[in-house]
């Protein structure tokens, strides 16, 4: 590796798994000293011990203003800064038709998709505004920059989330701080294999059926939205604001949209595919 990150700290939410597990290991492989922020303790706490003594494991429910704010705080007590916030943690939320959708249901997919990339915001700025320094990236989707790739909770806090993005990066500019998204495409994670096939653990298939739909013919991987990360993250990126960058192998521009989602009866798929 290039040591892009070499002595910079990163609090990365939902970092246990996916697209968060293979972005703190990328950045820890980069030089990076990184806080594993996700309610999955067991799988977090395994990826700190693999990691090593680069990372620091916090317990956060990114709805909770407390459990964000204690992240940021360990970055700071434990590394002496915070340079990177990485606001990654998702679900897929609420999945039905509109007519049928608990309002209970959304109001939940909407707290964890866009009310945690606020706080993790709120919380970045307030340590990274006194630094005049820092990188804020946002998960988005490609469900937020076109409509009909999601259920409609999840595009609509997708949206919001682009949004915030380019209204806090306006905002923050003066003070050194840069704000992007980051908008994948289908990417094989035990969430999209649950939705694709019904079984989080079944990445095979997950992969056979993304690559199938791909302007490229291969599947998208954490790795591909873990490098996008890292370019915002580095110095290479340092012109670069208020941008959301679509990692989607091109189907958002070529035309060949994805399959809808399988609307299906109501119910809410949570972290790492987990369903109710």
């Amino acid at each position: 590796m290039t040591g892009r990150l070499d002595g910079r700290v990163a609090v990365i939410t939902g970092a246990a798994s996916g697209i968060g597990a293979g972005t703190a290991r990328m950045f820890v492989s980069e030089g990076a000293l990184v806080v594993v922020a996700d309610m999955q303790v067991e799988a977090g706490q395994a990826l700190v011990e693999e990691l090593g003594d680069r990372a620091r494991f916090a317990r956060t429910d990114v709805t909770s203003e407390d459990d964000v704010a204690a992240a940021v705080d360990l970055a700071v007590s434990e590394f002496g800064r915070l340079d990177v916030m990485f606001n990654n943690a998702g679900i897929v939320g609420a999945v039905g038709r509109i007519s049928e959708m608990p309002a209970e249901a959304w109001d939940n997919t909407i707290a964890i998709l866009l009310r945690g990339v606020f706080l993790g915001t709120k919380h970045a700025a307030r340590v990274m505004i006194p630094q005049n320094s820092g990188v804020i990236i946002n998960t988005a989707s490609t469900a937020g920059v076109m409509g009909g790739l999601g259920p409609h909770a999840y595009t609509a806090a997708k949206h919001g989330v682009i949004g915030l993005t380019k209204s806090v990066a306006n905002e923050l500019a003066p003070n050194g701080i840069r704000v992007n998204a980051i908008a994948p495409g289908n990417t094989v994670t035990a969430m999209t294999a649950s939705v694709t096939t019904g079984d989080p653990n079944d990445l095979e298939a997950t992969n056979a059926r993304i690559a199938s739909t791909s302007p490229l013919g291969y599947a998208g991987v954490p790795d591909d939205i873990a490098a996008a990360a890292l370019y915002l993250a580095s110095d290479d990126a340092r012109y670069v604001s208020g941008h959301t960058l679509v990692v989607d192998a091109g189907q958002t521009t070529a035309g060949m949209v994805p399959n809808r989602i399988n609307i299906g009866s109501s119910r809410q798929i949570h972290e790492a595919g987990r369903t109710s």
